[in-house]
């Protein structure tokens, strides 16, 4: 792979001498002061002509970011070669890390094509729709809300001999860039499209956004129908209220559409079997390291390996989120290679996934290492990896295994291997084996979580303690020594067959970002209930007769305090009782019409949205 990167001019990029000179032939310019590049009008006709842009492609953005085209040049390296929609401005960092990303470290064994996934941060500053994502985010499982700070690669790559370049191979990838984690969704999209586009180049490309930008946007809950290169592909948009676990999506009949659409049962879950089947012996572990957000490297032996079995470790905590940084694909042009490889401070919490053998000098002083190879069967069964200490990773050709220290507070569930074990022997679908794991670690972090979430709603204050004239209560603090003392009698082992230290569990588990993350998730939910609550309490309240005996000043204070409460409810999408947000409304007005024609004016300029 060449070490420089570049990035391929647009069309008529750098004007040539003769450009100028035509210019030149009328006589000297002269600029206008409010025309130039950072003058307030060009800024305004940049605005608008963004704001022109966002609208023509609002149902595309709301699944994608953009797409792109990344070509190995053998003078330039990796390079953009098309960016589309056109007018998407991604930033000079944004794109290095695009074109690194999308390539494998080592095409050897790339021949072919190659699909995997990389995630990478987004430059500080960049815009996105509040109110879109507010709306998507608050209904969707928290595992499945738009990313904020970071976007998601979607590679097809394909590498095949060509005499015809100097190198004796096309080497090209067309990426996805989203802030979506539809893992399945997009890679089934992108064996659609993906074939014709290395036929037809540009145009398939400027068809299929075309036809994306004609498709619904995503709404939680609901079952679309999305239309691509004469294929409709049907999905199921999750939702936070839907049963985990639940039925998988099922073919819809509403309309005759022709052709018949193709179900897709999920947009984001993979084949869990598949991903762990070299280290099922070992998933308990695995598991705990996850949920405490242990800093972990997976080395595999390809992108694809890399990308899978990261994102598999992120969802086998699902429903709880992943609250670290995670890379499904990592390599040493990345840009925060310096950042999680320093040795002067202990190692972040985050998932890396790579495939160059570098990294195994470069990450030996990390806690966590799964080094995967390719699959070996032993008899009928995939051979498992050995748990091995870390002193043992010194070399470039280090065998497969689990080099760690760790030891598991929980026991093996030895029924669930045995489970999976005889599966493979009867020759069960992978999808079955997917299923069985899925449903196991489902329960497991169910059984881990419940107790979490009944002592969290145990601080909530009693709904009759929210009063109308009283801001809402406090949500209590979270005690981790009285959270401890409920397990005795309402602890994990009311639902888990599990034996172990749950206790020292918890005690770790209270220490990682996964908990802060899932303790502000709640207190933020619960906060906004509180609110609801008291706007709704507010409504049936008399408020009129309340301002009857009241001050002026007191009467201006009302209507100022429901009003910034109105305004943050709408912010905050908080889901009330119908008719409440217009009744307030509707006071307000009527009790501005009653004051003195001065204050009327001095409220009115300040009317709620």
């Amino acid at each position: 792979m060449g070490s420089s990167l570049r990035l391929l001019p647009a069309d008529g990029d750098g004007g040539s001498d003769g450009d100028a000179q035509s210019c030149c032939r009328f006589g000297p310019v002269v600029m206008d002061p409010f025309d130039g590049p950072g003058s307030p009008r060009h800024e305004e006709q940049e605005e608008a002509g963004r704001a022109e842009s966002r609208s023509r492609w609002a149902r595309f953005s709301s699944w994608l970011e953009c797409a792109c085209v990344v070509t190995f040049d053998l003078e330039l390296g990796q390079a953009i070669e098309l960016v589309y929609p056109q007018d998407v401005k991604l930033t000079e960092k944004e794109k290095t890390s695009i074109c690194y990303l999308s390539f494998p470290d080592s095409y050897s064994g790339c021949l072919g094509d190659t699909q995997f996934s990389f995630r990478f941060r987004q430059s500080v500053g960049r815009r996105t729709s509040r109110l879109r994502d507010d709306l998507y985010n608050r209904d969707a499982p928290v595992t499945l809300q738009r990313e904020t700070a970071h976007f998601f690669g979607y590679v097809y790559f394909r590498q095949v001999k060509d005499v015809s370049v100097k190198r004796g191979y096309f080497q090209k990838s067309l990426v996805l860039v989203s802030r979506l984690p539809y893992t399945h969704l997009f890679h089934s999209l992108m064996q659609t499209i993906a074939p014709e586009f290395f036929e037809k180049h540009e145009p398939c490309l400027e068809a299929v956004c075309n036809e994306i930008d004609q498709w619904p946007t995503p709404v939680p809950g609901q079952t679309l129908n999305l239309p691509v290169m004469g294929v409709i592909l049907q999905v199921r948009i999750p939702s936070k209220f839907d049963k985990p676990g639940g039925s998988p999506v099922r073919q819809t009949a509403k309309e005759n559409l022709l052709p018949v659409p193709t179900l897709l049962p999920t947009i984001h879950e993979l084949d869990l079997f598949k991903c762990f089947q070299s280290i099922l012996i070992h998933l308990q572990m695995l598991w705990e390291l996850t949920l405490l957000g242990e800093p972990l490297v997976v080395m595999a032996p390809s992108p694809t390996v890399s990308s899978e079995t990261v994102l598999a470790l992120i969802s086998s905590i699902s429903p709880l989120k992943f609250c670290c940084d995670f890379r499904p694909y990592f390599t040493i042009h990345d840009s925060e290679f310096r950042e999680y490889t320093t040795r002067t401070q202990a190692p972040p919490s985050v998932v890396l996934g790579v495939t160059n053998p570098f990294f195994i000098k470069t990450f030996q002083s990390w806690p966590h290492i799964v080094r995967l190879g390719e699959v070996k069967m032993a008899g009928d069964l995939p051979k498992q990896v050995k748990v091995k200490k870390l002193s043992k990773l010194k070399t470039l050709d280090t065998k497969p295994g689990i080099y760690t220290a760790y030891k598991t507070f929980l026991h093996k569930d030895k029924i669930l291997i045995k489970r999976l074990l005889k599966g493979i022997q009867r020759k069960r679908p992978s999808e079955v084996q997917s299923a069985i794991l899925r449903r196991h670690l489902l329960e497991l972090t169910q059984s881990f979580i419940i107790p979490l979430e009944r002592y969290m709603a145990s601080l909530m204050p009693l709904q009759r303690s929210v009063t109308p004239w009283k801001t809402p209560p406090q949500i209590r603090p979270f005690s981790q020594d009285e959270f401890l003392s409920t397990l005795d009698h309402a602890g994990p082992q009311l639902t888990s067959l599990l034996r172990g230290d749950w206790i020292g569990l918890y005690r770790k588990f209270f220490r990682s970002p996964n908990f802060d993350g899932w303790y502000r998730h709640r207190h933020r939910e619960m906060t906004q209930k509180l609110e609801s609550l008291h706007l709704e309490v507010i409504c049936d309240a008399d408020l009129l007769g309340w301002t009857k005996d009241k001050s002026e000043v007191e009467v201006v204070d009302l209507i100022l305090k429901l009003r910034e409460k109105l305004i943050k409810a709408r912010r905050q999408q908080l889901q009330l009782r119908d008719g409440v947000m217009d009744k307030l409304d509707s006071f307000i007005s009527s009790i501005i019409s009653s004051l003195p024609a001065d204050l009327q004016i001095v409220l009115g300029t300040g009317a709620s949205p």
